[in-house]
């Protein structure tokens, strides 16, 4: 091998070891946060003035632009997320602030998401420990042991039209309203569920007061129901593919299933962007640290981490039929295919 096929084969390092080397990138600009804020900002008030306007030429047009700037409001969860994660800014005090500020605009209490997110970083993978922020997925021995009824409610929950089209509003408009999975854990999060509703309440009226109820039903709720609906897709993707990781507690381990678990969703460089780099999600999982504006920075520098779980947007579509997770074979699979290699109903 000559030294120029040396330099050009990734090394293989254990999971756990990209931890030491992801932490040089941990460091965020206070600039570049700044200019990532206001260039999300600022476009998604113009389309919001502008589909406002709009509604004087044309409802549907209103439409048009609302459901446009749903996608900048993805980009606005995406930095709450990363001020969740203390990696947007280095004073841990102004990113709560920021991100308490933008989940009046994502529906979501920040101190509330930011807690059960951090449980789901803490036990994703784990098959001892589901229940908080991750979608719901059985094994197939679970499946199997549960009656007619519960084999019906789970199809129904993984069905398409419920995970994303019925779950999304239902997530991000009710479920967030409340501090569930926390409701005995604290004054801290019923304050922030609570805090978060007074003032999307004291929006809602200011709107209804200056226009009555159509930028209600025309710009607001298709806006937030857009960019719930491809949020839960994202988040989908990031982990329910055929080959992801999921391991009984004995033989979890938090680095192996961050890599092996989370995917590298190969995006458009224009949805790249308006979801924030989300979708380099395995590095994310290994660094929570690491800005997002950072991430394609590690991809450049490491080829190894560049070509690990990639997944194409059409191969994400196909994981829309994948349902439990087989412990034999160590996979995602369908409802199809479980009752055929093991005769489940």
């Amino acid at each position: 091998m000559t030294s120029s096929d040396h330099t050009q084969t990734p090394q293989v390092r254990e999971a756990k070891d990209w931890v030491r080397i992801l932490a040089r990138y941990r460091e965020p600009s206070t600039r570049r946060s700044i200019f990532e804020l206001v260039v999300t900002l600022v476009p998604f008030a113009l389309l919001w003035v502008l589909a406002w306007a709009s509604m004087s030429i044309s409802y549907w047009l209103t439409l048009a632009i609302a459901i446009l700037n749903g996608l900048f409001l993805v980009r606005i969860f995406c930095i709450q997320h990363d001020c969740g994660h203390a990696s947007f800014f280095h004073s841990r005090r102004a990113q709560d602030w920021v991100g308490r500020c933008l989940g009046v605009l994502t529906l979501t209490p920040y101190d509330v998401w930011r807690r059960t997110h951090s449980i789901h970083h803490a036990q994703h993978g784990n098959l001892d420990q589901r229940g908080i922020g991750d979608v719901l997925t059985l094994t197939v021995a679970e499946y199997r042991a549960r009656g007619r009824f519960g084999r019906l409610l789970y199809r129904l929950y993984r069905h398409p039209v419920v995970l994303f089209v019925l779950g999304p509003s239902y997530l991000f408009l009710l479920q967030n309203r409340l501090p569930l999975g926390l409701m005995t854990s604290g004054w801290r999060y019923w304050i922030s569920a609570m805090g978060t509703n007074a003032t999307i309440a004291i929006v809602l009226a200011l709107m209804i007061w200056l226009g009555g109820l159509m930028p209600v039903l025309l710009i607001y709720i298709p806006t937030s129901v857009i960019a719930a609906t491809i949020g839960v897709w994202l988040f989908y993707v990031q982990h329910q593919f055929e080959e992801t990781h999921w391991a009984e507690n004995d033989a979890w381990q938090l680095h192996e299933a961050a890599l092996a678990g989370s995917s590298h969703y190969v995006l458009p460089r224009p949805l790249r962007w308006l979801s924030a780099n989300i979708g380099i999600h395995h590095v994310h999982h290994l660094y929570s640290r690491v800005p997002f504006y950072r991430l394609p920075e590690i991809l450049r520098d490491h080829a190894e981490l560049a070509a690990a779980q990639r997944l194409t947007p059409r191969e994400s579509l196909r994981s829309v039929n994948l349902h439990l997770w087989d412990e034999k074979l160590n996979r995602l699979t369908s409802f199809r295919e479980a009752q055929r290699r093991y005769g489940t109903a």
